[in-house]
């Protein structure tokens, strides 16, 4: 970036996107946990996640197709970071993953990206076996390769893997909007206490905002 961040304050983090230099992470929005087969079952399990699921039926996933049709539209990258171990048994997967019993092996079912927002033929996926993708993937080497400064960033869960996607993209300088009605957790609390505590890495905007942003560009 040829600006001087430090000395513009917090209001340089709160620019509009640049379209050629922006790309739109979506974070695990995959089979494991997301699948409509999970949401609308009518089982205890599904009923312990309802507020999660209902969230994702009725404002995330929503939400997240018109944005992935609105920035497709401006030619905005649209990348897919999701839990995929490279192996079948997860022998390679990051310490908190074996200790979580977190696996999706290769190429299985629930490593794929739900069909109400899987990717196009030709979007790029980052499978990751850890929380975040930061340190972990070649995702940094990626929006570098491809002169991205910009990231628009959703997807589960809000208070994990969202927040650390969108605390390590700052840290790496990208200018990060998280667009918090395109994101899901367990718990209203949760949800309320993440958009509260990610302030000072991110800009945030809500769907309607940052289509009406899109709109004008």
């Amino acid at each position: 970036m040829t600006d001087r961040p430090e000395i513009l304050g917090p209001a340089y983090r709160q620019r509009a996107i640049v379209p050629g230099k922006t790309a739109l992470i979506s974070v695990d929005m995959q089979n494991a946990d997301c699948a409509a087969v999970k949401r609308h079952a009518n089982t205890p399990e599904s009923a312990k996640y309802r507020y999660f699921y209902d969230r994702l039926d009725t404002l995330a996933i929503p939400n997240q197709q018109r944005l992935h049709a609105a920035t497709r539209k401006l030619g905005i990258e649209n990348i897919y970071v999701t839990i995929e171990s490279l192996t079948k048994d997860g022998r390679d997967r990051g310490i908190d993953h074996k200790a979580s019993f977190i696996n999706n092996p290769r190429g299985s079912w629930e490593a794929q990206v739900i069909d109400e927002v899987k990717p196009a033929d030709d979007d790029i996926i980052v499978r990751k076996t850890a929380s975040g993708p930061w340190g972990t993937t070649n995702l940094d080497y990626i929006l570098r390769n491809m002169g991205f400064e910009y990231l628009i960033v959703f997807g589960v869960l809000s208070d994990q893997c969202v927040e650390n996607t969108v605390r390590g993209g700052g840290d790496l300088g990208y200018l990060v909007t998280l667009v918090p009605d395109a994101c899901a957790t367990y718990t209203p609390e949760r949800q309320t206490f993440s958009e509260a505590a990610i302030k000072g890495y991110c800009r945030q905007r809500s769907t309607d905002e940052l289509l009406k942003e899109l709109a004008g560009l």
